[in-house]
């Protein structure tokens, strides 16, 4: 029932006539009121006053019902609250903690109640802000960032996803639509690709509160190309991402496109130097453009006894792009508490094993824009995000690397607005340079689908390079003049090396910056003389430095990455499918 009908069935219940003599009761309190003037600020919050004067000045009805707390001097007792009732207000909760109650009462009744000597304050109850949403920007230094002018002016990012519908937060900044999926126009139908343009380019229109915007994308101010190739339950194919490619490759000049960010994923059915979705993403990186693309969800599934390793998905692992793992911030700033989501896709990829994921980024519970009537905004209608929103169908959470990829999209888009000369291989190398090494060595989980505890280490496989920090990454200036290709591990004689030469295909040996001539100093981060095996390595030999990323202790390292295991042979699985679906 609304508050105004409660207020009703409050004066119904008394005895015909009392509602007349509460009604002059009021007329009389409150006349006393007006003339007694700033004494009564001092126990009545400043909003509710003005409310009051733009009441009295015929600006607002004196009968608007509104919700309140009360705080008695004293603990309240039955008769305290009478005195609520009498007034025609009603008690919603009582609030033992603040010596008073959750109070819903008419303007004209706060003022009077306001008179009681025994009432110690009245406020309205205002809604709690978070100190943000997800605080992700907050995580990766955005905010820092967008503060200092860096917001992704004049660069382009090319979402080929599910379609971008429109929105108030990407306003004019959707240069070019097009739909690759038959009987389906390049709106949003399943409402995935929205939630990722608005992770690189929202900027927070319709999430106004007092003078801030709570729900920002990293580079509020870049454009997007709109290439739709998921349809409205998800799913795509090959061709059909591959043509899309195609076209951001053909407008590239044109809307000066840099970067393209691929939320989507499929299972490795052959080596990247075949798999066509792999060579459509080289040409894109051969042609200048920045590719990002999420790494998979697959970090829980044990059902090859791999423990969710050598489950990035394709083309996350071409080792010419961006290949993006998920961090949950734990909603907090600080990145002190945050850790590697546990669904999220760990390497080395199968058949090539290539050194995936290149870098981790916030993925999980992220809000960002959604197409109210989507598929996946009827399927969860529970993910809406309605606090202090303009539009209460503006905003949606989802989790996964299809996130988190758009993270790592919106600060190339800084990167380049920084400096537009940067190719690919800069972009990604100063990233995963700058990244930071300093998570905690493993955490446990409980996996409620096996009633088991599990690990998760921050190993090389599951955190990459480390987390990315856009600050660092903005003030780097090491310029890449070789190739940036992700490393391959290889098992060689009961070891593996971490090696720039692969067996299969290119890149390798000296054309790569991570070979034996490291262009980020004295610390070898992928020189093929790095070799790990039945013991994880620490300490100084460690390949970052003195930062251990994996930890001191193996785990179940010795028997699933080193040992003989799929991860080292030719398994496939089927379907293109994004690389998401529900992963919390």
């Amino acid at each position: 029932m609304t508050q105004r009908k409660t207020h009703e069935i409050v004066f119904n219940q008394k005895k015909p006539g009392a509602r007349l003599f509460r009604l002059l009761l009021v007329a009389v309190l409150l006349s006393a009121v007006v003339h007694a003037g700033p004494r009564y600020s001092k126990n009545i919050s400043d909003e509710l006053l003005e409310k009051h004067h733009r009441a009295m000045a015929g600006q607002s009805s004196p009968d608007e019902v509104v919700n309140v707390i009360v705080q008695f001097k004293n603990h309240p007792e039955g008769r305290h609250f009478d005195k609520i009732k009498g007034l025609g207000g009603n008690v919603a909760k009582q609030l033992m903690s603040v010596k008073g109650g959750h109070v819903q009462l008419s303007i004209a009744a706060v003022k009077a109640l306001a008179d009681d000597p025994e009432v110690a304050y009245i406020s309205l109850d205002r809604p709690i802000r978070a100190s943000s949403t997800d605080r992700y920007r907050q995580s990766v230094h955005a905010d820092y960032a967008n503060s200092m002018g860096w917001t992704g002016r004049g660069i382009t990012v090319a979402v080929i996803d599910s379609g971008i519908s429109y929105h108030d937060d990407l306003y004019q900044r959707v240069l070019y639509s097009q739909s690759f999926v038959g009987g389906e126009n390049a709106a949003d139908y399943y409402g995935h690709g929205t939630h990722v343009a608005g992770i690189i380019a929202g900027n927070g229109y319709d999430s106004q509160y007092d003078g801030d915007y709570l729900v920002q994308g990293v580079a509020p101010d870049v454009k997007l190309v709109n290439l739709k190739v998921l349809d409205k339950n998800g799913m795509s194919s090959d061709s059909t991402v591959i043509a899309a490619i195609d076209r951001a490759i053909a407008l590239k000049n044109t809307y000066n496109i840099r970067v393209i960010n691929l939320s989507l994923g499929r299972s490795i059915f052959e080596t990247y130097t075949q798999d066509p979705l792999c060579q459509a993403v080289e040409a894109a990186y051969r042609a200048g453009i920045v590719v990002v693309v999420s790494g998979g969800n697959g970090g829980r599934d044990n059902s090859q006894n791999t423990d969710g390793y050598a489950t990035i998905s394709a083309p996350g692992n071409d080792p010419y792009v961006i290949t993006v793992g998920a961090v949950d911030t734990r909603g907090t700033d600080t990145r002190s508490d945050d850790r590697v989501a546990t669904y999220s896709s760990k390497g080395p990829s199968l058949l090539d094993q290539v050194v995936k994921p290149d870098i981790v980024a916030p993925g999980n519970r992220i809000v960002s824009l959604t197409d109210a009537g989507s598929t996946l905004w009827n399927k969860y209608p529970g993910n809406d995000y309605y606090a202090y929103t303009t539009n209460s169908y503006a905003y949606f959470t989802l989790s996964g690397t299809s996130m988190a990829a758009p993270v790592v999209s919106g600060a190339a888009a800084l990167m380049l607005q920084k400096d537009s000369t940067l190719s690919p291989d800069t972009v990604k190398a100063r990233l995963m340079k700058t990244a930071s090494k300093n998570f905690v060595n493993s955490y446990t989980w409980y996996d409620s689908s096996t009633k088991t505890y599990r690990t998760v280490q921050h190993d090389i496989f599951t955190a990459g390079a480390g987390y990315l920090d856009i600050t660092a990454a903005l003030s780097n200036t090491d310029v890449a003049n070789a190739g940036a290709a992700s490393p391959f591990a290889r098992k060689v004689n009961g070891t593996v090396e971490i090696t720039s030469n692969p067996t299969l295909g290119q890149p390798g040996g000296t054309s790569v910056i991570w070979g034996n001539s490291v262009i980020w100093g004295n610390s070898v981060i992928w020189g093929n003389s790095v070799i790990w095996g039945n013991t994880v390595v620490n300490g100084s030999s460690v390949i970052w430095g003195n930062s251990v990323v994996w930890g001191n202790t193996a785990i179940q390292g010795n028997s699933v990455i080193w040992g003989n295991s799929v991860i080292w042979g030719n398994t496939t699985v089927n379907d293109l499918t994004l690389g998401d679906g529900d992963p919390d």
